[in-house]
């Protein structure tokens, strides 16, 4: 069988199991099964593909009609132009994380810390843009720190990130110029609700604090400001429903310039503070 007719095979079972993205799905898949790239899919359309090859390739389609996405599938995610290893461990990055990465960049930071890295990507993405700054990544899973230390590994910023167990704070020391994070948010009666692409393959640590959306957000405020320095900023990923409630969270527990930011489609994605440079 050749690569083109391997193809078409492969979209129309996507297409049969209503994988809206069924196209660009087979055409990922195949390059990963030929061991090529896509833009090498077009170019290599009437190649002959070996039967492990083709092997590959089902097995890929059929995770991918039970709705396993195509990052999990390949253990990899692109974010920021870079691309990330990923596990059942970590969550599966969402480009939505890009708005907090594009706020955060808009002021230098000497000294990081990301509350819940996950694969490191916060972290790992400000440090391959700043060549000077240091980062702590932490995490309450053991085997998502090892994901993070290897990204660190193939992003060559190994020697400037730091993996630490911690629950939030507990395990922390020293103050920051910048805390990011993307903590669990999603109520456990939300869950049933999800697409089946997040609710089958993240972890639920990772979507979901539990009975209380904001759980997170008022581990996070309850101890912030102790841990930033003087005009250190606070930033962090939240639902599109949940700015006033972790907007207030933030200033009660005494951050300023607390506010929030809509990302490209005009729904709140990120809630950011500040501490003052005197209290």
């Amino acid at each position: 069988m050749i690569l083109r007719d391997l193809l078409t095979l492969g979209q129309q079972k996507l297409k049969l199991a209503h994988i809206d993205t069924a196209g660009r799905d087979a055409r990922l898949l195949a390059a990963a099964a030929m061991e090529i790239s896509t833009a090498q899919v077009t170019l290599k359309a009437l190649d002959y593909v070996s039967k492990q090859q083709q092997d590959h390739f089902e097995s890929m389609i059929e995770q991918r009609r039970n709705f396993k996405p195509v990052s999990r599938i390949l253990g990899k995610r692109q974010f920021w132009n870079r691309w990330f290893e990923i596990s059942p461990d970590v969550l599966d990055p969402r480009g939505d994380s890009e708005v907090l990465v594009n706020l955060a960049l808009q002021q230098k930071a000497d000294r990081i810390l990301d509350l819940g890295t996950g694969s490191g990507i916060l972290a790992l993405t400000l440090l391959s843009e700043w060549p000077d700054a240091l980062a702590v990544g932490v995490d309450i899973c053991e085997k998502a720190l090892l994901i993070a230390q290897r990204n660190a590994v193939q992003l060559e910023v190994s020697d400037r990130f730091q993996a630490q167990k911690s629950d939030w704070f507990e395990a922390v020391s020293g103050q920051f110029d910048l805390i990011v994070s993307n903590p669990p948010y999603i109520g456990e009666d939300e869950i049933p609700h999800l697409d089946p692409d997040v609710r089958l393959y993240d972890p639920m640590i990772a979507l979901s604090p539990g009975r209380d959306a904001l759980q997170a957000y008022q581990n996070i405020a309850s101890d912030a400001i102790g841990y930033l320095k003087p005009g250190g900023r606070l930033l962090v990923e939240i639902g599109f429903r949940q700015g006033e409630a972790v907007r207030a969270l933030f200033a009660s527990n005494g951050l300023k310039s607390v506010e929030t930011i809509q990302d490209l489609n005009g729904l709140d994605r990120v809630v950011c503070a500040i501490k003052a440079k005197t209290v």
